[in-house]
């Protein structure tokens, strides 16, 4: 594969040559890491990790280096418990109150780069994040309101420790696969991920960014996006069926409101198949609950944490494969402005086909105001066999609609079953509840339910549903401005 930086092709280093085993058995980050060291210091280049299995705690990358997983290379993230090493610890941040501790630390990670710029990670080799953890305290706010989805709200104090463990018991351990902070153009491309921990990928402040040709198949968040500006992800396959697959976020990770802006995401697949099953081949569909108690999850959102805002978005060509659908989310304040949504496919659908939420938890320093939603566009989204209990859903608060919504060419197939019962419900505010489609319930429309918006334009909508359904098929209540072109049609 050509280097992503051609610069670096001047100079090519292999790990073994500083020391590196490869036989899986060695811990070979030291060698790694004196190989990066090295090139770095030379100016810049290539690390080569041939063919063989390097297990590893921390790996720091450099400016000016790229990292090369040749074809049979395996990068295996070692475990404190059973291995003689630990992971860099955790930066000391400060207290985190806004969110939780896996967005607010970067060093504690098998692949780690901070401040850097021109650097890469490129493949075809395997970043295996198997001694890493996928847990992590949770935010720290003393409001603490719409912390959790309310899927959550039955879960004992015990079983939330579970998934939230204090903060001493993190010291020693990964729970990244890969993690860059206040970067400038990186480039990864071209290797596989299994099991990536809390995060396979996070990049928080990163400036021109390229995530292309990846296949991420892991347990909890896919690619993680925070604060970043200009860039793009392309041809990735990502399965998370415990959270999200490609996620776009605006925290205070970063100790202020940074809007993301200026991202493409395009021509990816994202899904919610048993972990593991979408690299072997094998695509299992055993699981039915993620660790929220609500169904597989595995989409593309912009959220939950919306500080900073959002701007210049773009999500085209991809296709969602048993997941939940595409959520656009803005509870902590900020603008999400200029979103535009193309050519997408749903298939198994395990919540709403797509889902707009305004809504005020505030989760922030004092003085966070409201946010808003304006100038969304989506147009060739077709869906099927979507889970009947939930609309495709644009809500926003009494207060404060969301605004200037354009719905063009959409296909929605659901698989029916709504009753009379079901029809007469109407949904509380939930203003500061944390945002998932689950959270109103089942709704009282079966198509597209709409309530406070402002200047949304349907222009060709097309539903059907494979099972009779007793409720109207759209519900439109305090939508100003509401007009149709090519006026819906339903069939049961």
């Amino acid at each position: 594969m050509l280097s992503a930086f051609p610069a670096h092709a001047a100079l090519t280093v292999n790990v073994t040559d500083h020391g590196a085993r490869g036989d899986g058995t060695v811990l070979d980050n030291g060698a790694i890491n004196r190989t990066i060291a090295a090139v770095s210091r030379a100016g810049g280049g290539t690390v080569v990790i041939p063919r063989g299995h390097y297990l590893c705690f921390s790996i720091r990358l450099l400016s000016h280096v790229s990292l090369r997983l040749a074809e049979g290379a395996v990068i295996e993230a070692a475990d404190p418990a059973r291995h003689a090493g630990k992971y860099d610890p955790p930066e000391n941040n400060g207290e985190q109150l806004y969110q939780d501790f896996g967005h607010s630390h970067w060093h504690n990670s098998l692949i780690w780069g901070d401040g850097i710029e021109n650097a890469a990670i490129t493949g075809p080799g395997l970043i295996h994040g198997a001694g890493l953890t996928r847990d992590g305290p949770g935010a720290r706010w003393a409001q603490q309101t719409g912390e959790r989805p309310l899927s959550m709200h039955d879960m004992s104090a015990e079983e939330i420790a579970q998934l939230e463990p204090d903060i001493a018991l993190m010291h020693g351990r990964g729970n990244k696969a890969i993690a860059l902070r206040n970067a400038r153009n990186i480039r990864l491309s071209g290797f596989r991920i299994l099991k990536g921990g809390h995060f396979a990928i996070l990049a928080s402040g990163v400036d021109g960014l390229v995530i292309e040709d990846l296949a991420i198949d892991t347990e909890r968040d896919g690619i993680d996006l925070d604060c970043v500006r200009n860039a793009q992800v392309a041809n990735c396959r990502v399965n998370t069926p415990n959270d999200d697959a490609i996620v776009l976020k605006s925290s205070l990770a970063l100790g202020r409101a940074i809007p993301t802006e200026h991202v493409t995401i395009r021509d990816c697949t994202v899904s919610g198949y048993d972990m593991g099953t979408m690299l072997d081949g094998s695509f299992r569909k055993t699981q039915d609950l993620a660790p929220d108690r609500d169904r597989v999850t595995g989409r593309i959102k912009l959220g939950t944490e919306s500080n900073g805002g959002y701007r210049h978005i773009r999500i085209e060509n991809c296709r969602f494969e048993r997941c939940r659908g595409l959520a656009l989310e803005m509870v902590d304040g900020g603008v999400m402005e200029d979103v535009v949504v193309r050519g997408i496919a749903m298939r198994d659908v395990t919540t709403a086909p797509f889902f707009l939420r305004l809504g005020d938890r505030r989760r922030g320093p004092e003085g966070t105001g409201m946010g808003a939603i304006r100038g969304i566009s989506i147009s060739g989204l077709d869906a099927e066999k979507i889970d009947h209990r939930f609309a495709a859903t644009i809500a926003g608060l009494g207060s404060h609609a969301v605004e200037d919504v354009e719905l063009k060419d959409i296909r929605l197939t659901y698989r029916g079953g709504g009753t009379a019962a079901d029809a007469e419900r109407r949904p509380a505010e939930l203003a500061d509840a944390y945002p998932e489609p689950s959270m109103f319930g089942i709704l009282p429309a079966w198509g597209l339910w709409m309530r406070h918006a402002r200047d949304v334009r349907i222009d060709g909508l097309h539903l059907e549903t494979a099972l009779a359904d007793a409720r109207p098929p759209i519900l439109a209540e305090n939508v100003a401005g509401l007009t149709v072109r090519r006026a819906p049609l339903w069939h049961a």
